[in-house]
């Protein structure tokens, strides 16, 4: 933003951090309107940090929510999509359904694949986006002093932060009614706010390297893994751009072989760790040795005004691959509900959510991390009551698996809350697929009159806008329900109220030559067919009865009611509870 060549400036929001975390969530405020009042800051000049290394992978749930942004296209031409993996015993012999294994299997979306892009190019793509909404990411501009005046009421510039231009030395004095500390595991956002970061870091240390490099392994250019008796359970990652990453344990033992761990030592290391394959190194992009641990900061949101998001409030290891996916996450789910309070949509108990939807899972991820990070390198997890003499490497495969839907984050869901409500909806199903509070499919759908194949979620972008989806089966059952439902909606001043952020969408489980004549009315904002039923049964929709289903501005269920004139006064019970609406 231009004040900040000023001596003071005003901004809604201060983003601390110029990774992924903190390009996201302002590309996502910048989009939804808010290019002029908000500020991002990085400490680093990004010419002098943009190395190869750090968080490479992204999963299915990753790549949707980023695809309803728009961003997931741009991300898709340059990465490698990895569907394939692989896993060989320390003999060299391939063994099947361990490690990665469950990648191959990652179905019901169209993202169903491993995105891996490593995160320089990922913050290119992230970092171009956002000047091309209008917003300047500033570097080197490290935040100093943060102060919160309590006596301030939420949602007016409560925030006081100082800034130092690194390259200048000049400070600058910054009023925010928000700020966003999305500033790494050393997060001077949450430090400097005294905000506790319990867990633990263990001595066990881990190195990666990236590089392109010459193998005999029979598969190379896929995920897998290495069971190696001195290394633990290797990570073998291809790479975008013909480079490979490979990640293995570094034992305390072989620390001592090394007074200084340079890049000759981690080669070497290397070439040790994917033994009986040879491997050699044709250029060395990045290398690193770091400790594992796991921990989770006591608040994701304080003050009323201060949000903690990615690295800044949760840390783990990399052996789930978790760590950007877990970040965008985050990001995702804050982005349009900060922007819903700042635009006087919602109220700021909104923001309330965030916190209460993220660390929830938060907590799932790093338990899962401390069985997932023991394992890889060859110890058992603690606690375990199983047999003691059990292969670790073969429990890994079984703790995946296990774990597979949480790790793509296909399962990802969250408890019931004012966002999230159980309605009068009832499954022809049972179990129900889909309730309120988890991932709403993406399904296969045709256009009218092209019959064009599109799918849900490219017809439900993240505008910062609710989704009211009339399922309508099959109009010769359902065509009482929905004039009922219809004439209904009419006399709703709030369903109808083109201010709110609400868009709708009807799919009938028929196609017809005319919408109209098809329904008997006309359709509920823009139609598409469901002439194969596929998203009716994805949903637990029955054709003869159909159903509403809410889907928020990420993706998720909101509520679901069945397809009568009921419905109306639950919709708008809803979103009252979620909206500031006029009575």
């Amino acid at each position: 933003m231009e004040g900040l060549n000023r001596a003071v400036c005003h901004v809604d929001v201060l983003i601390v951090g110029g990774g992924p975390v903190g390009l996201i969530t302002a590309i996502q405020l910048a989009k939804f309107g808010h290019s002029g009042s908000i500020a991002v800051i990085e400490k680093h000049l990004k010419s002098s940090q943009d190395q190869y290394g750090r968080a490479i992978t992204l999963y299915p749930r990753s790549s949707e929510i980023l695809d309803q942004l728009g961003l997931a296209d741009e991300l898709a031409q340059e990465c490698f999509a990895c569907r394939s993996t692989v896993s060989y015993d320390k003999d060299g012999n391939e063994v099947q359904g361990r490690g990665w294994y469950f990648m191959e299997n990652m179905k019901d979306t169209q993202w169903d694949f491993a995105l891996v892009l490593r995160q320089k190019y990922q913050e290119e793509i992230f970092r171009r986006r956002l000047n091309e909404l209008g917003v300047k990411l500033e570097a080197a501009v490290e935040l100093i002093q943060v102060n919160v005046d309590d006596a301030v009421q939420q949602g007016d510039y409560k925030i006081t932060a100082v800034t130092k231009n690194r390259m200048t030395g000049e400070d600058q004095t910054i009023m925010c009614k928000y700020l966003v500390g999305a500033d790494g595991g050393r997060s001077f956002v949450r430090r400097t706010l005294d905000i506790p970061f319990n867990g633990s870091t263990t001595e066990d240390k881990w190195v990666r390297i990236d590089g392109i490099i010459e193998t005999n392994m029979p598969k190379s250019r896929v995920y897998g893994s290495i069971e190696s008796p001195a290394h633990g359970n290797v990570l073998w990652a291809a790479l975008d751009h013909a480079a490979t990453r490979i990640g293995f344990a570094f034992t305390a033992e072989r620390q001592k072989q090394y007074p200084d761990f340079n890049e000759a030592a981690a080669i070497a290391e290397a070439t040790a760790s994917v033994k009986p394959f040879t491997l050699k190194f044709h250029q060395v992009h990045w290398f690193t040795v770091y400790s594992v641990g796991q921990r989770v900061a006591r608040n994701f949101f304080t003050k009323d005004c201060v949000f903690l998001a990615g690295d800044a409030c949760h840390t783990h290891s990399s052996g789930a691959a978790q760590g950007m996916n877990t970040g965008i996450h985050d990001a995702c789910n804050l982005g349009w509900k900060l922007s819903m309070v700042l635009d006087g949509l919602a109220s700021p108990s909104l923001l309330n959510t965030y916190e209460s939807e993220r660390l929830p899972n938060i907590q799932k991820l790093i338990n899962y991390d401390k069985d997932i990070s023991r394992l890889m390198t060859m110890q058992l997890p603690s606690g375990w009551k199983g047999d003691p003499n059990a292969d670790p490497n073969e429990i890994l495969g079984i703790v995946m698996e296990e774990a597979s839907t949480f790790t793509s984050g296909l399962s990802i869901a969250f408890d019931l809350n004012d966002l999230n409500v159980m309605g009068s909806f009832e499954s022809s199903f049972n179990p129900m697929p889909v309730s309120p509070g988890q991932r709403g499919p993406d399904v296969h759908l045709q256009k009218p009159g092209t019959n064009e194949a599109t799918r849900l979620h490219k017809e439900t972008p993240n505008n910062a806008r609710f989704y009211i989806v009339v399922f309508s089966g099959e109009p010769k059952h359902t065509s009482p329900s929905l004039r009922n439902f219809s004439e209904c909606l009419e006399g709703s001043k709030i369903l109808s109220d083109a201010r709110l952020p609400i868009s709708w969408l009807t799919i009938p489980a028929k196609s017809g030559p005319s919408a109209f004549e098809l329904l008997g009315i006309m359709p509920f904002g823009k139609l598409f067919y469901d002439e194969e039923q596929t998203a009716h049964l994805r949903y637990g929709i029955g054709i003869e009865r159909g159903g509403v289903m809410v889907l928020r501005p990420d993706g998720w269920v909101g509520t679901s009611t069945a397809l009568n004139e009921d419905a109306v006064v639950e919709l708008e019970a809803y979103f009252k509870s979620v909206l500031l609406i006029d009575s």
